[in-house]
This record gives C-alpha cells, sequence and structure tokens, in this order.
C-alpha cells in the first residue's frame, strides 16, 4: 500500500550466540505479524524452513495447527500495530525452529509518523552472520564454530564439506539481505496489506 504510514524501528538480537548477531529493520508498524516473520528470516538469514511464534509477554502468534488446542493466535490476522498495543509491550520475542531453539529479542526502538512505506521493508544496520539451518540452536552452533575454525578438530571436515571451506561468522552479505528485503516490498506493494 503505497502512501503515509508509520514505521517501526526494531533492533532484533539472536540470543545466546557469539560473535552477535543484530539486525535493526524498519518495517511498516501495520505490517502483518505472518509478513514480519518473513522480514525476519531474509534479515537474519534463516531460509524459512521451521515453525515460528512470536511471543509477546504470555501471548503468541504463529500458523495455528488444529490439532494443538492452546497453540499460538493466527498471526495472518495480526499487525504489529495491534499485537504491541493489545499486550501493551514495546519488546517481544521471536522464536524460531522449535527443535533447535532459536530466540530471538525483538525492541520496538523508534515509531516515526507520516513516512512513505516505499522502499520498506529496510536493513538500517547489521551485525553477525546467521548461524547455519539445523545446526544445533546456540550449544551445537558453538561447537559447529570451533570444528570450523580447527584444523585439528575432529568434526573439521564434515563441516567444511557442509558448509563450504570457509565459514566467517562475522562476513555478512547485506546486498543480499537488501536485495530479499527489497522483494518482499515489491511483492506487498502490489496487494493491500
Amino acid at each position: 500500500m503505497i502512501g503515509e504510514v508509520s514505521v517501526a524501528r526494531l533492533k532484533v538480537v539472536l540470543d545466546d550466540v557469539a560473535p552477535p548477531v543484530m539486525r535493526r529493520i524498519v518495517v511498516p508498524l501495520t505490517i502483518r505479524l505472518d509478513r514480519l516473520h518473513l522480514v525476519l528470516q531474509a534479515a537474519i538469514g534463516w531460509t524459512d524452513s521451521h515453525v515460528y511464534e512470536f511471543r509477546f509477554g504470555d501471548t503468541g502468534f504463529g500458523i495455528p495447527d488444529p490439532d494443538w488446542v492452546d497453540g499460538p493466535l493466527d498471526a495472518r490476522k495480526t499487525t504489529l500495530r495491534a499485537a504491541l498495543l493489545d499486550t501493551g509491550r514495546k519488546s517481544f520475542r521471536y522464536l524460531y525452529d522449535f527443535g533447535d531453539g532459536w530466540e530471538h529479542s525483538i525492541k520496538v526502538e523508534k515509531i516515526d509518523a507520516a513516512i512513505t512505506d516505499i522502499g520498506l521493508p529496510l536493513l538500517v544496520a547489521a551485525t553477525g552472520r546467521c548461524p547455519p539451518e539445523d545446526v544445533g540452536g546456540p550449544p551445537g552452533y558453538a561447537e559447529f564454530l570451533e570444528a570450523a575454525n580447527d584444523p585439528t578438530h575432529e568434526q573439521h571436515e564434515d563441516v567444511r564439506r557442509w558448509v563450504g571451506a570457509t565459514f566467517d561468522p562475522n562476513l555478512i552479505d547485506t546486498a543480499a539481505i537488501d536485495q530479499a528485503l527489497e522483494a518482499l516490498g515489491r511483492r506487498w506493494s502490489r496487494r493491500k496489506t
């Protein structure tokens, strides 16, 4: 939807990993939570291969499972603005891949009014490379980095075959992130949010 909108600048931190993984992004305040999930996938570098949930205190939003009675509320039917207003929170959690247990802390740093949504979502800052999918969560990632950086480690060759010759946890492909976010923005601008 092209026009004047309020936007939120979010600081997203992947918890319990070193070196730190952080992204600052700008999104329309009216973005649906299922779309915010796609923005986070692109901005962090995940592959959208697993279940997710946003946690605003005790309230969860995700994709409901009919077999899960106490599951999350439908993220497709809730906007960031509504979730923030309904829960009275300025920070919340994003859980991704329940098996690996990736947890992200998200803080609303700033809300600005009346700017165009052209060019959104937008990456403002980034540190730290996204861990590989299915590496085993924060403990598995620490072990992965140890093996990747130590040629004498018994799993060093397996890690090299898995991710290529090198894995630099500080190297971020911001051009690829920008391109992925731009593609989402173009796709959504053709339809109403």
